[in-house]
This record gives structure tokens, C-alpha cells and sequence, in this order.
């Protein structure tokens, strides 16, 4: 027998009447009724004599009320205290995301959000391999993707857009806006190929081989080898935007925007330090992203 059946004998005796267990526990009557019936089948003992003036209980019935007094005062305790935990701003909010982000994009929110909330703690994971929100390895994931999981919940905060960059000033380079097909057949090119996703598949179909001078496998040996100078390459606006070095010399790629999601488990989503995290660094990166396509450090 379960707490909840507890309750619920100890609502009928506290009232007296089915009819007001029923409104106290704002179920119909009908359902008041099978939930007794099945706890008495259950037990194989009557709990209440059903009387003209209302239900009086039975010997095993009080034996049962008895118990759940004295077990209430606890349970409440034990369930306030656990409400507690989730319905205060304090705790850990641990983060899993992409590389390169924490730079570019969300090392301002996470500093204003530790102010706002003292109380929380983040810890942060970058990895190309996100860790797994179904097994609580994380608890939110900023995640990039056309097709985020749909077991989990939360929102898109907007798309990022990819454009070809090269260092402002360097001979040989663009130093201007310029149609994709043509930068497509210019050099040197630097490839993002380290692993299998759309961007580096991007890369590998559309420019030739011959045009190709260096290979890397992260964003960071990417914008060091544009700052200094060593060919055009393919970066998110959020990155580029903060390198004053380096300019678009592209529009859009569409073929690359990526929606960008910030997610976590349905059992957290009423945690209030998630809600708090998603609600104000969700914000942020939506302005974020929405004024990254547009910022002057980006303009031809």
C-alpha cells in the first residue's frame, strides 16, 4: 500500500463522506468510489461501514487513519523539502555545448548570470561528442542542429549563419564582398575537415582539392591561421564577429545556417534554477545571435 492510498483513506475519514473526499481531491464521485473499492479489495478488509449519515470507519480503518496521522506530519516535510530544493536559485546548472562557443558566444551571459543568480554554479562542457541529457550527464545542451532530439523540451534561440573569411588588408586575399562561385575557385582556402559534420561535408564537396592549404579540426586552429594571414575559411558570424582582424567576404551560406537550440530534459524543465539558467542566457543568446549578422566587425 502506497502513500497516496494512505492519503486518500485518511481524506474520507477527515470528511466523512465520499462526496467530500471527492471534493477535496477534486475527483469526480464515480472515481472516489473505484479508488476505495480497489484499496479495500487490495487490503481484503472493509475500512469504512457505509451508513446513512455518512462513512464511519471500521476497526481496520482506524488502524489505518492512525497510521497515516502519524506518518503525514513527515511525508509533508520530506515533499516541501524537496520543492524547496527544486524552487530555490541555488545549486549546479551543468552545461554541455560545442566548441568554440564559451569564447564567442556565451562567456558574457554566463558572467551575467552568475551575477544575477549567486546562488548557482555552472559547469560547463565543450565537446564535439555533447553529452547525453536521457542519462543526466547534463542538464541543459546548447545544441546546433536542423533536427534536435524530440524527447527533449525547450526552444530555439535563432540560426547561425556561416560566411567565408579572410584577414582584413592581406595581399593576395578578397577585401570585399564576393560571390561564392568565384571564392570558390580562388587560393589558398583553409578546411575545417576534422569531423563528419555539415560544415566540413560542405567544404570537402564544393572546393577542389588543389585550392586547399591546411586542414584543421577545430574552430580555434581556424581563426588562427585567418588572423595570420594564410587563406579564406568558413566561420559562424558569432565567431567572426569576434575577430576585428578578420572580415566577411561572402553573404550567407545558406546551405550551412544552423538553428540553434537550448534544451534539457522534460523531469527538469520546472527546476527553477534550469528555468532561471534557459530563461536569461536563452535570452542572451538570442541577441546575440540576432545582432552577430550584423555586426560592423563583419562589415566588407
Amino acid at each position: 500500500m502506497n502513500w497516496d492510498d494512505l492519503r486518500f483513506v485518511l481524506v474520507v475519514a477527515d470528511t466523512g463522506s465520499l462526496a467530500g473526499a471527492a471534493r477535496e481531491l477534486r475527483v469526480t464521485l464515480s472515481t472516489a468510489m473505484r479508488r476505495l473499492d480497489q484499496i479495500e479489495a487490495g487490503l481484503g478488509a472493509r475500512l469504512f461501514e457505509r451508513q446513512r449519515k455518512g462513512y464511519a470507519v471500521t476497526d481496520a480503518g482506524e488502524l489505518l487513519v492512525r497510521e497515516a496521522k502519524a506518518m503525514a506530519p513527515r511525508i509533508d516535510e520530506v515533499e516541501r523539502q524537496v520543492q524547496g530544493r527544486d524552487l530555490r536559485l541555488k545549486g549546479t546548472v551543468r552545461l554541455t555545448t560545442a566548441f568554440a562557443t564559451v569564447s564567442y558566444l556565451l562567456a558574457q551571459s554566463l558572467a551575467d548570470f552568475a551575477h544575477a543568480h549567486p546562488g548557482i554554479s555552472v559547469e560547463v562542457c565543450e565537446s564535439s561528442a555533447l553529452l547525453d541529457l536521457s542519462r543526466r550527464e547534463a542538464d541543459v545542451a546548447l545544441r546546433f542542429s536542423r533536427e534536435p532530439p524530440d524527447h527533449w523540451v525547450g526552444r530555439q534561440l535563432g540560426v547561425v549563419q556561416y560566411r567565408a573569411c579572410a584577414k582584413r588588408g592581406t595581399p593576395g586575399l578578397p577585401q570585399a564582398r564576393t560571390p561564392l562561385d568565384a571564392l570558390l575557385g580562388m587560393s589558398p582556402w583553409i578546411e575545417f575537415g576534422g569531423s563528419d559534420n555539415r560544415c566540413s561535408r560542405w567544404m570537402r564537396s564544393h572546393l577542389p582539392p588543389q585550392l586547399v592549404r591546411f586542414r584543421v579540426d577545430t574552430f580555434g586552429s581556424m581563426v588562427a591561421l585567418l588572423r595570420s594571414g594564410a587563406g579564406i575559411g568558413v566561420l559562424p558570424a558569432y565567431v567572426a564577429a569576434g575577430e576585428p582582424e578578420l572580415m566577411a567576404v561572402s553573404d550567407d551560406i545558406e546551405e550551412l545556417a544552423n538553428p540553434a537550440w537550448l534544451l534539457t530534459h522534460p523531469d527538469l524543465r520546472r527546476t527553477a534554477r534550469i528555468q532561471a539558467f534557459m530563461r536569461f542566457v536563452g535570452d542572451a543568446v538570442t541577441r546575440r545571435l540576432r545582432g552577430a549578422p550584423e555586426g560592423d566587425r563583419l562589415a566588407a
